[in-house]
């Protein structure tokens, strides 16, 4: 199902292809993702035009709305979406730290802003998860009912859904949960993950492990003993990745050796990461793919991709139509982009569609940042078919960082 086609001499860093009963994939990379059976903003057609081979899909937002048997009496995702390519589904795990630490502790996965190990900051909101030894108890953010997922549960939406990838059921941890529960989610999730294998009904879907353990090394290092020695088709790295993206290189760091040691011939997935500079530091440490919601999100909030140094300060890969200096400016959003919005519209057209809040903005936005996204992988798989990718690294990362 998944065969490595060349490996970079300087780095883990390789190129592969991943089959599936709707396609294959080449890796490394990016899964644009459809949280509620679509991106924001585009439809199918749009994500087809711009080369997408694959997208995410939520479980835990699929089945509160519109329901997965209503999905599958539609042919599944794939009849739903009339998307007839590739379909990862995550497990829900995610939501049970989104929804629950996420919230209360007021962070993301990386918990970069708190300099202090384990403080919380500015105060959080309620939490709407509660993980139990059996599932995850979830308050719907829509109507307030009690839903219960467990490994078992999870598999059946997943199969109803009809992915062609789906993940086992796991606890995202905190960045700022400290040893002692880290460990003990852990073993939880070590349990979900039989429990998982043990539920799954459909042979064609591939099931993906995932390796735990948050910013402790003995334990990202046990989690990816243990889930190797699972037969799952393939590996996730996912949970808290530290404190900053240093953090997040160093598990990798831990854990790529460990799956090589024991699975080199399955493919590994790094959940919910996708900024520029994390592509390359990634796929340079082993990593075949990656979905986030970034390219869409920041877009929505006036944030557009660049080819560097054009960006701020602050990010080069970035620039905010937003800034007054863009309200004359005829040129595209970068120059060096050939996606549908940059080929006909200047940056002034789009600051001043976001700043009436048109929502012709939202898509012409967000095709351009996954149009960006999904060549820079094309230049990335390409560079290491012909030894390149330390040169191509070196162009984006290391002269403008």
């Amino acid at each position: 199902m998944f065969t490595i086609t060349h490996n970079d001499k300087k780095s883990l860093a390789r190129t592969g292809i991943l089959k599936t009963p709707h396609g294959s994939i080449e890796t490394p990379v990016f899964i644009p993702v459809a949280t509620q059976a679509t991106v924001k903003a585009l439809d199918s057609k749009d994500l087809e035009l711009l080369g997408a081979s694959v997208l995410l899909a939520n479980t835990y937002h699929l089945h509160l709305r519109p329901g997965e048997k209503l999905v599958k009496s539609m042919g599944g995702l794939h009849g739903f979406m009339h998307w007839n390519k590739p379909i990862f589904t995550d497990s829900g795990g995610f939501q049970a730290f989104s929804l629950g630490y996420g919230m209360e502790h007021n962070i993301g996965k990386i918990a970069s802003m708190f300099p202090v190990p384990h403080s919380i900051g500015m105060p959080g909101r309620k939490k709407l998860a509660v993980v139990t030894e059996q599932g995850v108890e979830f308050k719907s953010h829509l109507t307030g009912e009690k839903i219960v997922l467990t490994p078992k549960i999870s598999m059946q939406i997943q199969r109803d859904l009809g992915a062609d990838i789906i993940l086992a059921f796991d606890e995202c941890t905190s960045p700022l949960s400290d040893y002692a529960y880290t460990k003990k989610a852990l073993v939880r999730t070590h349990r979900w993950a039989k429990e998982s294998l043990a539920a799954r009904r459909n042979a064609k879907q591939q099931l993906f492990g995932i390796i735990q353990g948050g910013e402790y090394k003995d334990l990202r290092v046990k989690s990816a003993s243990f889930i190797a020695s699972l037969p799952f088709d393939g590996f996730a790295v996912g949970g808290s990745l530290g404190k900053s993206k240093k953090d997040m290189h160093k598990i990798l760091e831990w854990v790529i050796p460990v799956l090589n040691q024991k699975n080199t011939e399955k493919p590994r997935h790094l959940l919910g990461i996708g900024g520029v500079d994390d592509l390359f530091e990634c796929v340079e440490r082993g990593i075949d793919s990656f979905d986030c919601v970034a390219p869409a999100r920041i877009a929505r909030r006036g944030n557009l991709y660049v080819h560097p140094p054009a960006g701020t300060m602050k990010n080069k890969f970035v620039i905010n139509i937003e800034n007054a200096k863009y309200k004359a400016d005829k040129n595209p959003i970068d120059d060096q982009c050939a996606c549908p919005t940059c080929r006909s519209y200047s940056r002034a057209y789009l600051r001043h569609l976001y700043i009436a809040q048109e929502l012709s903005y939202y898509r012409l936005a967000t095709l351009h940042n996954l149009h960006f996204i999904l060549r820079l992988m094309e230049e990335i798989r390409a560079s290491i078919r012909n030894s390149t990718f330390a040169r191509l690294k070196k162009t984006w990362i290391s002269n403008h960082t």
